[in-house]
């Protein structure tokens, strides 16, 4: 009987365990993190950036932003991944501007990159494990916050 007990909770703990598994969001796995854009009702495209690794285009209000992987292995087995979003012909893109900004929003990276355009990003490590669903799903709802407010930001007059 106590064989039967265990050989019970050894099954249920696996069953357990690869659910819990299953709701994780993993940077070796990109179509854990369309999933979870898809389900949070967001368009999730992927496809791969210009040296093959996985990147996903969605958007957020109006603005489009990519999530770009890193420490991929030939296209693949990446460790960390980026959400960024850039405009063009802002009105208050300046270096000045940018470091006044990233005094207020700590996890966030704005810049002006090498064409003059306003660029904001975020990264996660999401190496050994990734992170819950629900997680990730509130990071993403931090990061397109901070983008509204950084594009309210970079067109006011």
């Amino acid at each position: 009987m106590r064989k039967i007990i265990a050989g019970l909770m050894l099954a249920l703990g696996t069953m357990t365990s690869g659910v819990a598994q299953a709701q994780m969001v993993t940077a070796k796995s990109p179509a854990s993190l369309v999933s979870a854009l898809q389900d949070a009702g967001y368009r999730a495209e992927l496809t791969k950036d210009s040296v093959g690794d996985p990147m996903i285009k969605s958007a957020s209000s109006g603005s489009k932003f990519t999530i770009t992987f890193y420490g991929c292995t030939d296209g693949a087995d990446c460790s960390s991944i980026q959400f960024y979003a850039g405009w063009t012909e802002a009105t208050h893109c300046s270096l000045e501007a940018m470091n006044t900004f990233s005094q207020k929003y700590r996890f966030v990276t704005p810049q002006v990159d090498s064409d003059g355009d306003c660029v904001i990003q975020y990264d996660l490590d999401l190496d050994e494990g990734g992170m819950s669903k629900a997680l990730f799903l509130d990071t993403l709802e931090f990061w397109t916050d901070t983008m509204a407010t950084f594009q309210d930001y970079i067109y006011e007059k």
